[in-house]
């Protein structure tokens, strides 16, 4: 009898081949980057609408919403999809367009194509962000945001389409990424530009907490779920939280107090007039807390590289001397001749209207 007979021998478990959408910049470059030299992946794939600078990976050139992506995810064990449109001054309409028809394009492909797990992130802010919110939030906590055409509403729908794909394709696995406050190189939303403003509004009789995750940390942990040590819905964000005194101080930013019915009345008209970017619900995230618990992520034993006092030194370096008032991006010019404080904010929304109205009037 030969050896072999006598001891049963296990053959190793095929390393699987992943995809990522959105390949060729933002967070799906530096994953892609990242996941290029894992020694976890047989082959990387980059799927992009036009081919980037990442090598020893495979590039396929296709639209995410081109319904032919099914054919050229055949042979993908798993797919992260982050591919998308979450620019704060796009259009609302053409941007949940877009990010619907993208999201619902890879679900439905990958079912057809039967990818075992998919990967995709929205964020922390479906939670919803209320003076009465636990801090931190549990993981499992109910989805409380209120549906808007701001980014929020994209990531709601997005949601909404996954637990539809999940009714629909028992076998697909699906794991939701929620960052809180995402920070980094490139990095442009309602919470960055925020921190751009000659004041840091702040509703009365209400203290945020606040939350980062940075996008190395981001990364990391789409790493681990495209590996499968995590999985469901799952929360990403630097241990612990800033207070706002915190964030006063290592900012040097002083605060704006305000009336709640002031400050949302008020941001609800000069979005109405198309003044500002956002709609005003976007301002409950930088005024009512939203901390999340990253437990699933704690137990498949992931730590963040980045505190919240290093991710917001990084982002107030990021600035770049911009001025924000009312979330849209004030000229240089402008935003040096105006006062101080509340000054800047009283007279840069008074410019920006001026601007509109001549523009309408031309």
């Amino acid at each position: 009898m030969q050896s072999e007979d006598l001891v049963p021998t296990s053959k190793r478990p095929r390393q699987p081949v992943v995809a990522v959408t959105g390949a060729a910049s933002g967070l799906g470059r530096e994953l892609l980057a990242k996941l290029a030299h894992s020694a976890d992946f047989r082959r990387v794939v980059a799927i992009d609408e036009q081919r980037g600078d990442v090598q020893d990976v495979t590039w396929r050139v296709i639209d995410v919403r081109d319904p032919l992506l099914a054919n050229r995810i055949s042979d993908i064990d798993v797919l992260v999809h982050l591919a998308g449109d979450y620019a704060v001054d796009s259009d609302p309409a053409e941007r949940r367009a877009y990010n619907l028809r993208a999201a619902q394009t890879v679900l439905t492909a990958s079912a057809a194509a039967r990818v075992r797990r998919v990967v995709l992130v929205t964020s922390a802010m479906v939670y919803g962000a209320a003076p009465d919110n636990p801090v931190p939030l549990p993981e499992d906590s109910a989805v409380a945001a209120e549906p808007d055409t701001g980014v929020v509403g994209d990531y709601l729908e997005i949601e909404a389409l996954v637990r539809r794909a999940l009714r629909s394709n028992t076998g697909l696995e699906v794991t939701v990424l929620r960052p809180a406050a995402v920070v980094g190189p490139g990095v442009d939303t309602v919470i960055t530009r925020h921190f751009e403003s000659p004041r840091l509004l702040a509703v009365k009789g209400c203290n945020p907490r606040w939350q980062f995750c940075h996008v190395e940390d981001l990364v990391s942990a789409l790493e681990l779920a495209a590996r499968g040590l995590v999985t469901g819905v799952v929360a990403v964000g630097s241990d612990g939280w800033l207070e706002q005194e915190q964030v006063e101080e290592l900012s040097g930013i002083r605060r704006l107090d305000l009336p709640a019915g002031l400050t949302f009345g008020t941001a609800q008209r000069l979005h109405r007039l198309g003044i500002t970017p956002a709609p005003a619900t976007d301002l409950h995230y930088v005024v009512y807390p939203w901390v999340v618990d990253c437990v699933a992520l704690r137990e498949a034993g992931w730590k963040p590289a980045w505190t919240n006092e290093a991710a917001l030194e990084q982002l107030l370096e990021l600035r770049e001397n911009r001025t924000t008032v009312v979330g849209r991006r004030l000229p240089v010019k402008e935003a040096t001749l105006t006062a101080a404080g509340a000054t800047v904010a009283v007279i840069g929304t008074a410019a920006i209207v001026r601007q509109v109205r001549k523009k309408r009037r031309l």
